[in-house]
């Protein structure tokens, strides 16, 4: 006998029927699709809430890490970069509290759905190409994002960094504040996910 998602009376509201989900039914998994396209409805406020964390994180630069993020992306606006790649600066460094060593591939994982490849790809590599700042004075190479000199994204990798990322740590630079950048998360975390959709390319 088939069993139905039903009703549950606790706070969260109705329930599955089953505890292994190859014994779930099209019911169940509606209602998932429905709990789930609501939750996904909340991402903004989430990223924006997770980036307020980043106030008074990481110790020994002259800013903090929200600092950085609001100066890296009003460089990015104020060079009239499009709103995908500001907001895209906006939070390139997010996942430094849960990810110190590998912050870039999961703000690009965070980003991919809703941006274009190019701006999920140079998310990913800001890390490695940051490196030809510092790289040298600490035993590493510096060079090490040369072995992506042929890709078709390389140069504005290099440019996100140089322009928005590595000048972005300046205590008397006029950043605009967060509330300016909260509309432009909305919209783009508003997109229709791209696994949903064709991806684009830029």
């Amino acid at each position: 006998m088939t069993r139905m998602a039903t009703p549950d009376t606790r706070p969260g509201g109705p329930v599955v029927s089953f505890t292994r989900m190859a014994d779930g039914t099209r019911e169940d998994y509606e209602l998932l699709a429905h709990l789930e396209e609501e939750f996904a409805a909340g991402t903004a406020d989430r990223v924006l809430a997770h980036l307020r964390e980043l106030s008074g994180s990481l110790s020994g630069y002259r800013v903090d890490r929200l600092e950085h993020s609001l100066q890296s992306a009003t460089r990015a606006h104020r060079d009239g970069a499009e709103e995908e790649m500001v907001v895209a600066a906006l939070l390139h460094d997010i996942d430094d509290l849960l990810a110190p060593h590998s912050h870039g591939e999961l703000a690009a994982l965070l980003l991919r759905p809703y941006v274009t490849e190019r701006t999920h790809w140079i998310v990913r590599h800001h890390g490695l190409f940051q490196r030809v700042y510092y790289a040298h004075h600490v035993g590493g190479d510096r060079n090490a994002r040369d072995k992506y000199r042929d890709h078709p994204w390389y140069q504005d990798a290099v440019d996100f960094c140089h322009r928005w990322d590595q000048c972005a740590f300046d205590p008397d630079y006029d950043s605009l504040p967060l509330e300016f950048f909260e509309p432009m998360v909305r919209r783009v975390f508003a997109r229709e996910p791209f696994s949903l959709a064709p991806r684009r390319r830029s």
